[in-house]
């Protein structure tokens, strides 16, 4: 196992995560941003 790839991994789920995150939040209170 390469750890190169579980971090890439890891990060990418977070990033996505994130997006994901900010979108509803965006979708629900859009005049916070």
């Amino acid at each position: 196992m390469s750890g190169t790839g579980v971090v890439a991994n890891v990060v990418g789920g977070v990033l996505a995560l994130a997006l994901i995150v900010y979108l509803f939040l965006a979708l629900i209170k859009p005049e916070k941003f």
